[in-house]
């Protein structure tokens, strides 16, 4: 089952005082926080609607491999307008979508996961009796969900399609926690920064040099989608010039031919993903899975036998201790 992920970040950020998905958690911002997480667990088709600040966010970001898509209307209109976007692009390119705001940026990796093992065509987490973020949306309601007034938001159209909500049990208080203000803020770092590590694992394939990466990957999956190079290079903000290079380098190592492109006709030239290309693609998407659901497997029993046994750190620091109290 495809699943894909839509962040809104349009808005203005105007009772937090500064731009949201720019601010600092850790080493990284909180737009880069929730795009890494998504794809740690496996979503390879993520879409961020901008909007405010659009060109900047989208900029810092150029590289991840997600696509762009703006509101340019965001001052006068509401954040499900934003949503509305997104699951458009969306419909019928996966069998469900992750939603979340922005700023929502702590939720982990094994909370997606949870979601994604629902079949429920509509799904949330819950931490200590509260609903939290992502929601995971079947794209069959999408249609309905476009149609709908608005009013009281996605929570409200959600609430009119009829369909019972399945709460996810989780311990992730990530979930809950979002940089609307100042004070959210400040809440949010100290969560952040009482929370354990995680693996992070990516793939690129190389010969004597890499070649092929999850941003390659990206732009081949939007050709494919737009069937233009252009179109592709715009949507993962990179240029039409790097896009081709980037291809051509690839066909050489390969020694293959990956996008076919038809010049003139009524519509223009046409760029289109050979079998090839596909099958590499393909092969690409599930090896990054299996890696990545393999780290995962394999830091829990580490972290386990390492980073929480107290006593067995604590007999390590003392070893060196001498029989009088005194220290090496």
């Amino acid at each position: 089952m495809q699943t894909g992920a839509v962040i809104v970040a349009a808005g203005m950020s105007s009772r937090m005082g500064d731009f949201k998905p720019m601010l600092n958690i850790g080493a990284i911002t909180i737009a880069q926080r929730v795009v890494a997480t998504f794809q740690q667990a496996g979503i390879q088709r993520i879409v961020m609607v901008t909007g405010y600040q659009a060109q900047m966010l989208e900029r810092h970001l150029a590289g991840n491999g997600i696509v762009f898509l703006r509101n340019e209307n965001y001052e006068t209109t509401k954040m499900f307008d934003s949503v509305k976007i997104g699951l458009e692009y969306m419909r019928d390119k996966c069998d469900r979508v992750l939603f979340t705001p922005v700023d929502i940026p702590l939720f982990t990796a094994d909370t997606v996961r949870a979601l994604m093992d629902s079949n429920a065509p509509l799904c949330c987490p819950v931490c200590d009796g509260e609903t939290g973020h992502p929601v995971m949306i079947a794209t069959d309601l999408v249609d309905l969900l476009l149609g709908d007034s608005g009013e009281r938001g996605l929570s409200g159209a959600m609430e009119r399609l009829g369909i019972p909500m399945e709460q996810i049990p989780v311990s992730d208080r990530g979930v809950l926690h979002d940089a609307d203000t100042p004070d959210d803020y400040r809440a949010l770092l100290q969560y952040h920064n009482s929370q354990l590590i995680r693996p992070v694992v990516s793939l690129s394939f190389a010969r004597e040099t890499e070649f092929f990466d999850a941003n390659i990957a990206a732009l081949l999956r939007l050709v494919d989608e737009t069937h233009s190079v252009r179109s592709a290079c715009q949507r993962i903000q990179i240029s039409y010039s790097s896009g081709w290079n980037a291809i051509r380098r690839l066909e050489t190592q390969l020694g293959m031919s990956l996008v076919d492109r038809t010049q003139g006709g009524p519509h223009g030239s046409r760029s289109e993903l050979t079998k090839s290309a596909r099958k590499l693609l393909k092969c690409y998407e599930l090896l990054s899975d299996a890696l990545r659901k393999k780290a995962d497997d394999m830091f829990s029993q580490l972290q386990e036998k390492f980073l929480t046994d107290d006593s067995s750190l604590l007999a390590d620091e003392t070893s060196s201790e001498d029989p009088q109290g005194g220290k090496d």
